[in-house]
């Protein structure tokens, strides 16, 4: 089963944080799909990861077209995962379910820490997906850096 690793933003945008997280996700082998709840901000999102880190492209496409189990990278709107994928991330509010965890290698669930409503949503995540035994962690970015404040 894998873990879900919860990600506070307070500095860093979802797109700046992944950014950061798909490289290392990619050097491990993993296949990720991110999703989100609305079309546009996967829009922008996409636009944002083709300007990519410093360092390197992070090859990835939208959903929908006929080549969608070759991306490395898969953007999508789809509530259920590809039998492919490895780490699932989760924006905007997007839901990961215990049962998707425990066929994948690593799930990412990234909220806005100044957004209330959702705060209150990765609680209730973090509360239901523990609850149905799957192992997490919080990490913080409040120091300036990530920091992994819990763990369960």
């Amino acid at each position: 089963m894998g873990a879900v690793f919860f990600y506070h933003l307070t500095r860093d945008s979802a797109a700046g944080t992944l950014t950061t997280l798909l490289p290392k996700a990619l050097a491990a082998g993993m296949r990720v799909e991110i999703r989100g709840t609305d079309a546009d901000m996967l829009d922008r999102l996409d636009q944002q990861l083709w300007l990519g880190p410093e360092e390197g492209f992070l090859p990835h496409g939208r959903a929908g077209g006929v080549h969608d189990a070759l991306q490395p990278i898969l953007l999508t709107l789809a509530e259920s995962v590809d039998a492919t994928t490895s780490c699932l991330m989760c924006v905007g509010g997007a839901p990961v379910d215990p049962a998707e965890v425990s066929g994948l290698d690593r799930a990412c669930v990234l909220f806005d820490g100044d957004d209330p409503a959702a705060l209150d949503q990765a609680r209730g995540q973090w509360k239901a997906l523990t609850g149905a035994g799957c192992a997490a962690q919080y990490w913080s970015q409040d120091s300036g850096r990530w920091e992994k404040k819990a763990e369960s």
